[in-house]
Parts: structure tokens; C-alpha cells; sequence
């Protein structure tokens, strides 16, 4: 257990690395942030508006076009998530590869494949509606089978982006490959993301904490201003905490797709620390 942790931090500190070495990388995942919180509140503000979700019953007949208008929700999110994804990874592989990315390049790596980002998006809307509607109609033990099957989708495409930037391909051919270099190359038991997700959590886990416990003293001692300065700091924090963790994850994910496809570790990351990030199979 030790290792895994020791290996997820030699992997943090060299994904560090490349962020540190271009933080225009942060860019992409707060722009992306501001993007789907916008379209978040474009779709479900009419809908609470209009109090439809008051008058929704099992068998309205306005609920197919509620699941239509969640479909096209699910639908537009997924392609602002991946067309920035996509930005933010292909800005990293030009990093790894020995460039200099900017802002400009990512956004035209993510253009460059928008046809294929709008497929993948149409593809994860679909399987996150069947999943969402599957969990619905599920008991207790049905929505741990459904969540087991969530997890397992988002594994197998992991390396999606990757390989959208890295090949002229579409979306399906993408998730088939992203699911073949997983099972051929590292197995079913991922550690790396996972323990860049654990470092991560555990830090906002400490900056809620530390900063809750403080608000709340300053509160219940009557100086409240502070109190709300503390609470907003607390927030600003959490969120540049979450923004590196996605960054991280993005050139991550470059780094493993150049490791799994030539077998070569991109500048800055150890061979022999990113194949134990994966375990082999038997």
C-alpha cells in the first residue's frame, strides 16, 4: 500500500512539473468550469422557472420531453467538458513532445476535432441517460450494480481524449481503443488516477476543515466579516485545488497514452513509476 502511495506521488510531482512548466494549462479547466456551470443554469433555470419539476408525475406526458431536454443537457455538457479536455490534453502531448504550448494551440487542437468531440458527447449522453434511468427503476443492490458499471464505463474510456488528440479517428473506433489499451497494456486495477484523485481529496478535505473550524470561530465569536472572508477564501481555495487536480489528471492521461502506445516515458516522467501505476494482470 505504501508503494501505491509513494508511485502516486512521484506521479503528482511530475505531472506538477509540466503544469508548472505552463500554467496557461490552467486555463482550460477554469474556462470549461465557467462553461458548464453557464449551460447548468441555461437548461435547469427554465425548468424551476416554470416549476416543471413540481408538476412532474410518472405518468405526466410531458415527461419524455423532460428526459428529451435532459438527454440535450447531458448531451451539450459532455461537449464542453471534452472540447476543453481535449484542448488542455492535446497542449499537454505538445509539452511532452518537447514544445511550447499556448492557450491558441489546445483551443485548435480542440477544433480540429470537434466532429469527433460531438460524437463522443452524443455517446456519453446516451450511456450516462440508460445509467441514470437504470438507477432509477433499481433497488439498493441494483444502484451499487449500476454504479460498479459507471465506474467501469469511465475506466474503460479514460484514454478517449487521448487518443481523439493523438489519431485521426472516430468517436467509436476511440472508445474501442481506449478500452484495448487499458486491457492489453496495464490491466483492470488503476492506480494512478486514482491516486492523484486520493492526494487531491485529502488536501480539500483539510482546506474545508481547517477553514470551516475557523469561520465558525470567528462566527460564534461575533466577528463575522471575518468570518465570511474566511468562508470566501475557504471556496476560492477549494475550487484551485479542484482546477489543478483537473489539469494534473489532463497531462496525466497524455503522459500514460505516450507511455502505452510507444513505450517510452514522455521528459520529466520515470518508465518504470508510470508501468507500475497500472497493475499487470496475471
Amino acid at each position: 500500500m505504501a508503494g501505491k502511495f509513494s508511485r502516486s506521488w512521484d506521479l503528482v510531482k511530475a505531472s506538477a512539473a509540466v503544469l508548472k512548466s505552463d500554467k496557461e494549462l490552467l486555463v482550460f479547466p477554469l474556462v470549461s468550469a465557467i462553461a458548464t456551470i453557464l449551460v447548468a443554469a441555461t437548461f435547469m433555470l427554465p425548468l424551476v422557472g416554470f416549476g416543471v419539476y413540481e408538476h412532474m408525475g410518472r405518468n405526466d406526458p410531458m415527461r419524455p420531453m423532460l428526459y428529451l431536454w435532459s438527454f440535450l443537457f447531458y448531451f451539450v455538457q459532455y461537449i464542453v467538458i471534452f472540447f476543453f479536455n481535449t484542448a488542455l490534453v492535446g497542449a499537454a502531448m505538445i509539452r511532452l513532445d518537447g514544445g511550447n504550448p499556448t492557450v491558441a494551440d489546445g483551443l485548435r487542437v480542440a477544433r480540429s476535432k470537434m466532429l469527433p468531440i460531438i460524437g463522443y458527447a452524443a455517446i456519453a449522453a446516451t450511456v450516462g441517460m440508460i445509467l441514470r434511468a437504470m438507477e432509477q427503476r433499481a433497488g439498493f443492490i441494483g444502484r451499487i450494480v449500476v454504479g460498479m458499471i459507471g465506474v467501469a464505463w469511465t475506466i474503460a474510456t479514460s484514454m478517449v481524449v487521448p487518443v481523439l488528440v493523438s489519431r485521426d479517428v472516430g468517436p467509436v473506433e476511440a472508445v474501442k481503443e481506449s478500452a484495448l489499451l487499458l486491457k492489453n497494456t496495464w490491466g483492470e486495477n488503476l492506480i494512478g488516477n486514482g491516486g492523484i484523485g486520493v492526494v487531491f481529496g485529502l488536501v480539500t478535505v483539510a482546506v474545508m476543515l481547517v477553514g470551516g473550524v475557523l469561520a465558525g470561530f470567528s462566527a460564534v465569536n461575533g466577528m463575522v466579516p471575518l468570518a465570511i472572508t474566511l468562508g470566501v477564501v475557504t471556496l476560492l481555495a477549494i475550487l484551485a485545488i479542484a482546477l489543478v487536480q483537473s489539469a494534473l489528471a489532463g497531462i496525466y492521461s497524455a503522459a500514460l497514452y505516450r507511455y502505452a502506445t510507444d513505450g517510452h516515458a514522455p521528459a520529466g516522467f520515470d518508465g518504470y513509476v508510470l508501468q507500475q501505476a497500472f497493475k499487470l494482470k496475471a
